[in-house]
């Protein structure tokens, strides 16, 4: 990086952040920054934000990366996890997917390579943090015995099967993103996928059970080593029930890779399998990836 600038709201502006050993102020994003020349945007700034910001952007020849949910299903911008698929630069803002749908597609791209994919149905079990700062101290306020101030009812000691707002379907947002995204990333636009969303205790990592219905035949054996040696792919295999050897969201905390285990056959549906995924919501789901479409573009010019 030969220039890091650093922008945010009014109230941020003037803070102070080091990278690589040097003190960069913070700037307020306005409209005549847009007009700098920026070769790429990191855009983390939440959707009525990007949707005003990245297109000013993309108009001065910068490629931006946008964090929110504003762009994902724009059929004209790419909706990127560079282990799964590539930019093609159809309009220079690509779209960084929902946290929960970035740790699934990477292994359900390995099955769907290998055997192809007729049903995904997932669980998800989301951690505090997916809901900011203010999620982490909704948990905290709750072991002390106060009120939560964003959840509806308190999360320490509880779950929540609701993220985001409820549509008329009964589905939540949170469950629709993760369907319809699942299906873009994977071009896939026909799969059959459902998704039930749970916030739970926990203050950081994303568990999810899938549920996998494949098109071609398959064991135990073959699905577990389609995931084996795979640490290149993000993937890391840890999947010795007999040992207690399973994924937590302890084991994926502060950690880049997607941890899959606890694979087993659904004997109640043909040819499919239950997948356990673990990792990091604030690094893969998050920022790690959207850092790595940034290498991706980087290392194909």
């Amino acid at each position: 990086i030969e220039e890091l600038t650093l922008l945010a709201s009014a109230r941020s502006a003037g803070t102070e952040i080091t990278f690589k050993g040097e003190s960069i102020v913070v700037r307020e994003l306005n409209d005549e920054v847009t007009k700098e020349d920026f070769d790429y945007v990191l855009m983390s700034a939440g959707g009525s934000i990007s949707q005003y910001f990245s297109p000013l952007f993309e108009e001065n020849g910068a490629i931006v990366i946008d964090n929110s949910s504003a762009w994902r299903m724009d059929p004209e911008i790419d909706l990127i996890v560079p282990e799964v698929n590539r930019a093609t630069l159809n309009r220079k803002i690509i779209a960084n997917p929902n946290c929960s749908t970035i740790q699934s597609v990477s292994p359900l791209k390995l099955l769907q390579d290998a055997f192809g994919l007729k049903r995904v149905a997932y669980t998800t079990y989301q951690s505090v943090s997916g809901s900011g700062l203010a999620g982490i101290e909704d948990l905290e306020r709750g072991q002390r015995g106060e009120e939560p101030t964003i959840y509806p009812y308190p999360i320490y000691n509880n779950v929540l099967p609701h993220i985001d707002d409820f549509l008329e379907n009964g589905y939540t947002k949170e469950e629709e993103k993760m369907i319809h995204e699942t299906r873009k990333i994977l071009n896939l636009p026909n799969l059959p996928v459902t998704a039930t969303c749970v916030r739970v205790p926990v203050k950081s990592s994303h568990s999810i059970a899938m549920n996998i219905t494949l098109e071609k035949d398959a064991t135990v054996e073959d699905v577990r080593n389609v995931f084996k040696n795979k640490e290149t792919f993000g993937i890391i295999l840890k999947d010795d029930p007999h040992n207690l050897d399973y994924p937590t969201p302890l084991d994926a905390a502060g950690k880049e890779g997607i941890f899959v285990g606890r694979i087993r056959k659904d004997d109640s549906l043909e040819n499919t399998f239950h997948v356990w995924s673990v990792s990091d919501n604030i690094l893969k789901g998050a920022a790690l990836n959207a850092v790595q479409i940034l290498e991706q573009l980087i290392n194909n010019n």
